[in-house]
């Protein structure tokens, strides 16, 4: 059992709060991905809930008991680092031992959670090496058996390969939620990138400026973000947005932008609309599609625009251009060579359109 409850956690530097009142229960046995901007404080939690920060305020419990005072060796937790925190004059045996020798655990001890580590991260042809003759993969693998070999309650993963390649990355997230589904350890994994966000969690966690926006399943975070922010944060290429207004017609509400008017769903959105009232209009890539390849919608809008650029991915084509003084990305499947200025009509998907405050930001949605 290793569960982690989080209530009004504050951490306060100097002057600046970086953290502002907290409140979260991460389960037993999941993967809850902290995720946001830099600066936005997730870091932060991670070192508190590992004990490397003082909390400022609130109760922090792991197993329901509170460790708000307890030193980091006690809680049961152990944290793989982006800097990989290895120890360049040791061998990466002598890096995996070394906690469990502070520890004073028995030899035999030591050398089956050592073979275990080893083992299950497939790293017995380094094990004579020091961290500078290793490439990065090597590394954060030894990284995480040094936590391994621990036999945490909770596993804290902080950006750990924002140092890797592109591919190298792709690799080690794969083996990193599978090395957790094995091992059946509450993992918390800090990032700023929402691909790793999105493809790891079993629970993702936004923050912003100290605060958690939203919390849910990736699939959740991603078709019904709470508000503007996330819309945007949470996908690649990111949400696109038009501003306009709501138009009122014998209680009929319909969304005006500039050059284009689209009708508003009251089963989606309610009823709930003013004259004048201030929107904005959010759609995905795939859903602002080119006509030839769209697939039809019984609620859709269609218009002309010339392509800017685009961006070749093979086995699809990202379109940039711009419509009514806002710029906008689509997405192509099944691609073909599209010319630079090319005129080329679009069709909005209608019945994936989100609808945002346009004051406040935050989503609208039927009761």
């Amino acid at each position: 059992m290793a569960t982690v409850g989080l209530k009004d956690i504050v951490k306060v530097y100097g002057r600046h709060i970086a953290v502002r009142g907290v409140d979260l229960e991460i389960q037993d046995k999941s993967f809850t991905v902290f995720v946001g901007p830099s600066g936005c404080g997730k870091s932060t939690m991670l070192r508190m809930i590992a004990g490397l920060e003082i909390i400022s305020h609130g109760e922090m419990r792991l197993d329901g008991k509170i460790v708000n005072d307890t030193p980091p060796r006690e809680r049961g937790v152990a944290m793989v680092f982006q800097s990989y925190a290895l120890y360049p004059h040791k061998t990466v045996r002598q890096n995996l031992e070394f906690s469990l020798k502070l520890e004073k655990l028995p030899p035999d001890q030591i050398a089956s959670r050592v073979n275990k580590a080893v083992n299950l991260l497939e790293i017995e042809p380094y094990l004579d090496r020091k961290p500078a003759q290793l490439s990065g993969g090597q590394r954060q693998r030894v990284a995480m058996g040094r936590a391994i070999v621990r036999e945490p309650k909770v596993f804290l993963f902080d950006e750990p390969l924002s140092n890797l390649d592109a591919k190298l990355r792709n690799q080690m997230r794969i083996e990193i939620k599978k090395l957790q589904r094995r091992l059946q350890v509450t993992t918390i994994y800090v990032t700023h990138d929402q691909v790793e966000a999105m493809t790891l969690a079993d629970v993702i966690v936004v923050m912003r400026d100290g605060v958690i926006e939203q919390s849910g399943t990736p699939m959740q975070i991603f078709e019904s973000p709470a508000n503007q922010f996330i819309a945007g944060f949470i996908g690649t290429p990111q949400m696109n947005f038009f501003a306009g207004s709501v138009s009122m017609s014998r209680g009929v509400a319909t969304f005006v932008g500039e050059g284009f008017k689209l009708p508003i769903s009251k089963s989606r959105f309610g009823t709930g609309f003013e004259e004048g009232q201030n929107l904005t209009a959010g759609f995905r890539p795939e859903d602002i599609v080119p006509q030839e390849r769209s697939k039809s919608a019984k609620l859709s809008a269609d218009f002309l625009s010339a392509i800017g650029f685009t961006e070749m991915l093979g086995n699809e084509t990202l379109l940039f251009s711009s419509y009514a003084g806002t710029e906008f990305v689509s997405r192509m499947a099944q691609p073909r060579f599209v010319a630079q200025d090319e005129i080329m009509k679009f069709k909005f998907n209608v019945e994936k359109m989100h609808l945002f405050d346009g004051d406040t930001g935050m989503s609208i949605r039927a009761a």
